[in-house]
């Protein structure tokens, strides 16, 4: 089944980084929330093929597509995250893919076509870069930690929160990265490449793929209250377990600790 889900987000990948320089027509499903043609392209060429080899699956993708059928087994579809970057033609995006089994991930893929990475995870099986295991890093001071986070589309709702809890991590950590694409930010956690993340607004389709990787790749996912994220869950926190209740103290203004743990 992995090797399968790994083929289509290759194949679509393809596609979408031979057309990165290239004008695409853009719509607005909000005020700054974009959708391009390789969006619904991408979109169509994943859902057809997962119709065709999981005809019993149930599939919820971000451009609309979604199949009624009542089912253990849910694809959620991301097909092209970091549409933004892709409209302004910024290499940073990526395709993820995650099969949900009565509402816990136990397969996905984080494929970004631009530099040709390809993580993916199995339950049970670990996590894996271009075929080689992940791991997370074992940092626990949180000023020694390179952590990620996103804004949300609709930041205007919620911009004090939001750019108060960027705020109170600037003055804890070594350094932050906001490139705008979820899925990646959850894979490069999973990977040992940032320590930490945290964002909120956020969809399944944006997360179902990477929490896995990161559990896989032995690192924790929570929502900003400490509860287990569940799938659709409206915050997260990600890490790599060690600086986890740090990153959840300074989330919920409590007293800061700058310390390990």
């Amino acid at each position: 089944m992995l090797d399968k889900i790994i083929h289509i987000a290759e194949k679509t990948g393809k596609i979408l980084a031979e057309n990165l320089q290239k004008s695409v027509h853009i719509d607005y499903k909000g005020t700054v929330d974009l959708v391009t043609e390789m969006d619904l392209l991408s979109e169509k060429m994943i859902t057809d093929f997962l119709k065709e080899n999981f005809p019993d699956h149930r599939i919820v993708a971000e451009e609309g597509t979604e199949s009624v059928q009542e089912s253990e087994y849910v694809w959620y579809i991301d097909p092209l995250d970091g549409t933004t970057n892709y409209a302004h033609h910024v290499p940073w995006f990526a395709i993820s893919i995650a099969l949900v089994k009565n509402g816990v991930p136990v397969a996905g893929v984080v494929h970004n076509p631009a530099n040709g990475d390809m993580f993916s995870a199995e339950e049970g099986k670990g996590s894996f870069r271009n075929g080689k295991p992940m791991q997370v890093t074992q940092r626990t001071e949180l000023l020694k930690c390179l952590l990620s986070t996103g804004f949300p589309y609709k930041i205007h709702e919620r911009y004090d929160r939001v750019t108060g809890l960027f705020g109170r991590f600037v003055k804890e950590c070594q350094g932050i990265r906001r490139f705008g694409a979820a899925a990646l930010d959850l894979a490069y956690v999973a990977a040992g490449i940032y320590d930490g993340y945290w964002e909120e607004g956020l969809k399944p389709w944006d997360t179902a793929a990477g929490i896995l990787l990161i559990k896989e790749a032995g690192g924790r996912v929570t929502d900003y209250t400490g509860n287990e994220y569940k799938i659709g869950s409206d915050t997260i926190t990600a890490s790599n377990g060690y600086i986890h209740d740090i990153m959840l103290q300074t989330i919920n203004e409590k007293e800061p600790v700058r310390g390990g743990i």
